[in-house]
């Protein structure tokens, strides 16, 4: 079974979505990527059920309090994304949806917002470089992002790609090659049916741009105006030193319409890079400037001018730096004049996270890849407005009582809460970075922080999900286990809270 449905089928042809909260259509819910659910009613009492007997579906008498329970695959990172009646969730096809996809491939399921049954699924074959580029069974990391009736994914072959929302149920626009390019190089086309993704356009990173991925490609695409913003995912090799691209950018922006390049950083962030570049872009509007916010792998944040250049012919225009801020502190990089060697637990970090634009500030901790395991970390709050060059100390404020982090922050009503990676949730006071309590969930904390209607909601990689109320006194309220680890983090989208495990992902909420 495909989905597990949690009310009878009669009752199924009723459901209509009614609550009067908001969409949440792509990573960080808006540009800003300040994880705040602005609207909307949590629900806090349900429970989420246990595996059933075949080890695949939730078996619906543990279960409370839920809409439904999708499969999804083996592994799911990104959060899901949620807009005009569909869900959309990146995961690999360990449990394929369609027979005619077998083996280890990237997915992108496209689910109905009322039922979880799903609509299309773009299913896409492997880069076959393994670990170094595009590690077994990882799927597709990145949360798709929804603009009008396009959806842009950033996959695990390193491509920007853009479909319709719609699947291939309106016909097949754009793109016209859809059975090939599933199929994969080399092996003959796939038959496609109306649950297939219908693609508009592809643009390939690693032909146009010479990008290396390391590990995985994971960046969600901002949509701003006609442009659409990507972090490259270019990275070291094998030896973990070499960087085979070192000119290749990190940033780059594409034409929503057509996929075109239309510009890139030259700052050389590649050369400087320790490991690789994963975090999202932001935005923000800083004055009459509209900037991108980039925290990038050599461990500065970077505010780059939206507006590319003018180019010279035949090349594409340049996305101009305005500041950058180093996000380490000075002793992380070099101690006792001799640098600090990376990887290692006083080393410095690159940034992971999305940075968060509030209040003309910027926002940001610094993290590794988890593998790399615990150290130091910092957070930083940065005035937007500064141009130029800033070291550490320039910061408005910082913090180091946490450990290296990979979750972005949330920030509301004058607080601000973050998740490190040993799985301590820190609340400072957003102003002037004042700590007011910290919580130890217990287990690492790969997602990041939900705040919605007045809670803080945090999963962990022992599949609990902790839930405290809002505010400056630490006050828990329930910390739910789910039958797996949760990579990923909430979401709350129209009165329903989304939290995708490894495997299944639950819409949790009152049935209208």
């Amino acid at each position: 079974m495909m989905t597990n449905r949690l009310l009878c089928a009669l009752c199924l042809g009723l459901l209509t979505v009614t609550g009067m909260g908001d969409d949440w259509p792509q990573w960080g819910r808006d540009g800003s990527k300040n994880m705040v659910a602005t609207d909307g009613e949590l629900p806090l009492d349900f429970e989420p059920g246990l595996l059933a007997e075949d080890l695949q579906n939730i078996d619906p008498e543990t279960t409370s309090n839920l809409r439904w329970v999708a499969i999804l695959g083996s592994q799911t990172y990104g959060n899901p994304t949620v807009s005009e009646g569909r869900v959309f969730v990146g995961t690999n096809n360990e449990f394929p949806r369609d027979p005619k996809y077998k083996g280890d491939r990237s997915a992108v399921l496209c689910l109905d917002e009322k039922s979880g049954e799903m609509l299309w699924q773009l299913n896409i074959p492997k880069l076959g470089a393994g670990k170094v580029s595009d590690w077994e069974f990882l799927g597709i990391c990145s949360s798709p992002t929804v603009d009008g009736e396009r959806v842009y994914v950033v996959t695990n072959l390193c491509e920007v790609v853009c479909l319709d929302v719609q699947g291939l149920a309106n016909g097949n626009d754009g793109f016209q090659d859809e059975g090939s390019y599933l199929a994969g190089p080399g092996k003959p086309a796939i038959e496609l049916g109306p649950n297939d993704a219908d693609v508009l356009w592809v643009y390939d990173m690693r032909a146009e741009l010479g990008i290396f991925p390391h590990n995985v490609t994971s960046s969600s695409a901002l949509v701003v105006g006609e442009r659409v913003y990507v972090n490259t995912s270019n990275g070291v090799d094998w030896s973990h030193v070499n960087i085979p691209s070192p000119r290749s950018p990190t940033l780059i922006c594409l034409d929503k319409q057509t996929g075109a390049l239309v510009g890139e950083e030259v700052s050389g962030i590649s050369r400087r890079l320790f490991h690789c570049s994963w975090s999202s872009p932001a935005h923000a509007a800083v004055g009459e400037r509209e900037l991108i916010i980039f925290g990038a792998g050599d461990g500065f944040c970077y505010g780059f001018d939206a507006s590319p250049s003018v180019a010279e012919e035949g090349e594409p225009a340049i996305l101009t730096e305005v500041w950058r801020a180093d996000c380490n502190p000075p002793g992380y990089r070099v101690r006792d004049g001799k640098p600090v060697r990376y990887a290692t637990p006083p080393g410095p970090s690159e940034i992971i996270a999305s940075p968060v634009f509030h209040d003309g500030k910027v926002y940001v901790s610094i993290g590794q890849d988890p593998e790399h395991g615990m150290g130091v970390g910092s957070l930083v709050c940065l005035d937007a407005k500064r141009e130029g060059v800033q070291e550490y100390d320039a910061a408005l404020w910082s913090y180091i009582g946490l450990e290296r982090s990979i979750s972005t922050v949330s920030i509301a009503n004058g607080l601000l809460y973050v998740a490190d990676y040993g799985g301590v949730l820190h609340c400072l006071d957003a102003e002037s970075g004042e700590l007011f309590w910290t919580h130890d969930t217990m287990a690492h904390i790969w997602g990041s922080t939900l705040v919605a209607d007045g809670y803080v909601l945090v999963g962990n990689e022992d599949g609990i999900l902790t839930i405290l109320r809002e505010g400056k006194t630490k006050e828990l309220v329930r910390e739910v286990e789910f039958d797996g680890p949760i990579h990923s983090s909430p979401v709350l989208a129209n009165d329903v809270l989304y939290v995708a495990t490894s495997t299944h992902l639950f819409a949790i909420g009152a049935q209208p």
